[in-house]
């Protein structure tokens, strides 16, 4: 390993964890990532292996049989996995976004009935917000939930779902009439548990199948759509309807750290890639790294890596202190992914010809670094919350 994206400061036990994740991404993700990727496999033997590393009880708190680590320790294991294969930290994303949510907003009986399988990974987590005409713009929900005498009903459609097949619960943002002035108060996260699988996977519910993605592969990603499906009251997250909005903010707010991480993974392997292939490929008589153009490209692309995992850590360690992190999280995720993609078309670049052929590494993380300008808010998005925040806290007086 080289000297980018050391993190100083760690705990003993967080430098084990993140050895153990390290030792595992170069024995069993980067040998079959790439073939697994281009068959668009899902890589179930790889998500065993993370079960028995603890990862999805990674974050989980003791009292729930989880390892009760850091969202900072999170990030940088998500960071190592990323740079063996993205797809494999999309799979603990979402469920990581659901145990969070869970842990900060879920009443004690719904921590009680799911965190501690969730931390075995019995539970798996999907994350529902978008839907097929809104991604940003929570505001325009149209999936609802109306009131009956049994609980609620919930019909409407739901877009991009990662996870969506494999998952056994999904948090569901909907409306609900709350008679409140605010449409922000008149929205609502239900816990659904379904079957895993696709078709109808509980009354009322049904997950289509795989969306065909340009990248992102092996996990799935899919629709779900809602027809008369009755959920209880008990399925609320936190027990009070209303306060869908904050809490679905809250969990986008971690993912955000968390899309950063990957992407910082991503940038880190490709800058991998490409300075051993500088030193291999040669040209007019001597490797291409010592070739002054090669050379100053490199040293960009590793100075934008260290940066971004540099603001990953920063806004990760904000949450974990309990403090505001809204611009810190925006800024990591927009630069990390913003980045990424560059460092990712720089190697692409110093592959040359090769770089086009899926028999090179490089052609897969292409694709994925895409989708880091669009997961969890694009960077436009990103501008938006960071510059309103710096308004805020640079108000003029008077």
């Amino acid at each position: 390993m080289g000297r980018l994206c050391e993190t100083e400061g760690l705990t003993e036990d967080q430098t084990e964890i993140l050895k153990a994740v390290r030792t595992f991404v170069e024995e069993k993700i980067l040998p079959v990532a790439t073939e697994l990727e281009h068959a668009d496999e899902y890589p179930q033997e790889i998500i065993d292996g993370l079960k028995e590393l603890g990862i999805f009880g990674l974050t989980i708190p003791e009292e729930y049989d989880g390892l009760g680590e850091s969202l900072l320790t999170y990030a940088l294991c998500v960071e190592e996995i990323a740079r063996g294969w993205m797809s494999v930290s999309g799979v603990i994303n979402t469920h990581f976004i659901v145990a969070y949510m869970l842990m900060k907003h879920g009443t004690e009986e719904q921590k009680r009935k799911y965190l501690p399988r969730m931390a075995t990974g019995e539970v798996r987590g999907a994350f529902s917000m978008s839907e097929p005409g809104l991604g940003s713009d929570v505001a325009a929900v149209k999936t609802k939930a109306t009131k009956n005498d049994g609980g609620y009903t919930i019909d409407g459609q739901k877009m991009w779902l990662t996870n969506g097949g494999t998952s056994n619960l999904v948090a569901v943002l909907v409306k609900t009439d709350e008679g409140a002035d605010s449409v922000y108060k008149n929205m609502t996260t239900f816990l659904v548990e379904k079957e895993p699988g696709f078709g109808e996977t509980a009354p009322g519910l049904t997950i289509p199948g795989k969306l065909d993605k340009m990248g992102y592969k092996g996990v799935e990603t899919t629709e779900a759509v809602f027809e008369g499906h009755q959920v209880s009251a008990d399925q609320i997250l936190g027990g009070a309807p209303g306060q869908g909005f904050y809490q679905m903010m809250d969990g986008v707010e971690v993912g955000r750290v968390n899309v950063a991480a990957r992407a910082v993974g991503i940038a880190n392997r490709a800058f991998e890639l490409a300075i051993a292939y500088a030193q291999q490929r040669e040209t007019f008589g001597k490797p291409i790294a010592q070739h002054q153009a090669i050379l100053f490209r490199l040293a960009e692309m590793a100075t934008k890596v260290e940066t971004a995992h540099a603001m990953m850590v920063k806004a990760a360690r904000l949450k974990d202190r309990g403090e505001r992190n809204d611009v810190e999280a925006g800024m990591a995720k927009m630069v990390a992914a913003e980045y990424c993609n560059e460092v990712v078309q720089d190697s692409f670049r110093i592959h040359g010809g090769y770089g086009y052929s899926k028999e090179y590494e490089i052609e897969r993380l292409y694709r994925e670094a895409a989708f880091m300008l669009i997961g969890e808010g694009t960077s436009d998005i990103q501008k938006m919350i960071i510059g309103r925040s710096l308004l805020k806290d640079y108000q003029l007086k008077g």
